[in-house]
């Protein structure tokens, strides 16, 4: 078993504030083993699945049933809701149990899509919780050499290549086999593959059909099944509708879907301090990325799920208000990743396979912006600095040396 230190770290953060915490995260990224790790460190805990019809039935009979919770001590019972927001009337029913039990309680409410998919569903829970994200596996998370948020923001260049070679076997391992953790963990292209063949057609035909209403199951699955070919470059929906002869509408509400299902995230243009910026385009990523066939786009993919992992963890940790983008202006020139601090641009990133030289965009960027940059590379096991007297400096290196250090 992983143990997931970050993450119980973040929820240990988080409790200290909130009676209630959201965990939310893609199907099969490891919630429910996370809840259970942490309902370990409860005396007195209770397990509640809404899958589970015994769980459902004991729930609708009376919301509070875990009152009559068996106690080992006198401390605050831990109540896990794993699944819950697949009850249409969730939110009030949480309202209801927060305000009456939130200070003899504590509450972890798990889900495996967003739990602000289903704004509808009933009063808001605003101010009564708070909110993190489970994400498969990474390379930050299996490499072991994780720095201190406050030191990386010092110094984002710093790396250390001591753990070069067993950084480099974790990133060919999610290479091939994914970062969830059932796949991962078997160490065998074969279980990938029958875990792969199944997992995005039970998430669309079961969790999204049944809980967003969809009708189109079989073209939204097929939507799916083009977006590998897709990674690297900006979405386009008039020819995603054109190629399944759906109308543009529906293109953009499954793709909406996909994000806040978990299936895949978004990768938005930043137009802040650039002139002639591209406004408005948009870039998908897959959280199943060994589907991607091309090895760039594949490796791109991998290097901005790293990238998301950290930035949702920042953001969950109240570290600032960070977001991931990419910048492309009408001449052409593309920087594949921008971290932005609260509308600041922190740190250029460019993912090259192969390329040991600093990109000519990357360095057009950092020119404009005054910041630092990072240019990832899928080989060797050495790194360069770059950027003369008075010039932001870039740093090329192998990515999973890099990013297996980011917080």
């Amino acid at each position: 078993m992983i143990s997931r230190e970050p993450y119980l770290q973040t929820w240990q953060e988080l409790a200290r504030d909130k009676a209630m915490i959201f965990l939310s995260g893609p199907r099969q990224s490891g919630k429910t083993t996370l809840a259970k790790m942490i309902a370990a460190s409860f005396p007195n805990s209770l397990y509640f699945n809404w899958d589970i019809p015994e769980d459902r039935t004991r729930f609708l009979r009376d919301p509070r049933f875990f009152e009559g919770v068996a106690r080992k001590d006198a401390s605050p019972p831990l109540i896990i809701f794993d699944e819950i927001h697949k009850y249409r009337n969730w939110k009030n029913a949480l309202k209801g149990i927060y305000d009456a039990d939130h200070d003899a309680y504590r509450f972890l409410v798990a889900g495996s899509g967003r739990l602000d998919v289903y704004q509808k569903g009933g009063d808001s829970l605003a101010g009564r919780y708070a909110a993190f994200h489970l994400f498969p596996l990474t390379t930050a998370e299996m490499g072991g050499g994780r720095r201190r948020f406050e030191d990386f923001r010092r110094a984002p260049l710093e790396i250390d290549m001591e753990r070069a070679s067993a950084t480099r076997a974790v990133w060919e391992q999610l290479a091939s086999l994914s970062g969830f953790p059932e796949p991962y963990l078997s160490g065998r292209e074969t279980a990938y593959r029958r875990w792969s063949n199944i997992y995005s057609r039970q998430l669309i035909r079961e969790d999204i059909r049944d809980l967003a209403g969809v009708k189109a199951v079989q073209d939204m699955e097929t939507l799916y099944l083009l977006l590998p070919s897709k990674v690297g470059g900006p979405l386009s929906v008039p020819s995603l509708a054109g190629d399944l002869r759906v109308s543009y509408n529906s293109v953009r509400a499954w793709l909406d879907l996909f994000d806040r299902f978990y299936l895949t995230f978004g990768v938005p243009t930043w137009t802040g301090k650039i002139a002639r910026a591209i406004q408005k385009e948009k870039k998908v990523y897959l959280w199943d990325y060994p589907l991607i066939k091309d090895p760039a786009a594949r490796f791109e993919n991998m290097v901005a799920a790293e990238l998301w992992r950290a930035v949702s963890l920042w953001n969950d940790l109240g570290y600032g208000r960070f977001g991931l983008h990419f910048i492309r202006d009408k001449s052409k020139r593309e920087v594949d990743f921008l971290i932005a601090d609260d509308g600041e641009p922190f740190l250029l990133l460019e993912a090259k396979l192969a390329n040991a030289e600093p990109a000519t965009a990357l360095l057009y960027f950092r020119d404009r912006l005054r910041i630092p940059a990072v240019q990832l590379t899928g080989a060797g096991e050495s790194y360069r600095l770059f950027g003369g007297p008075g010039e932001a400096k870039v740093l090329v290196a192998p990515a999973a040396a890099w990013l297996s250090l980011l917080p």
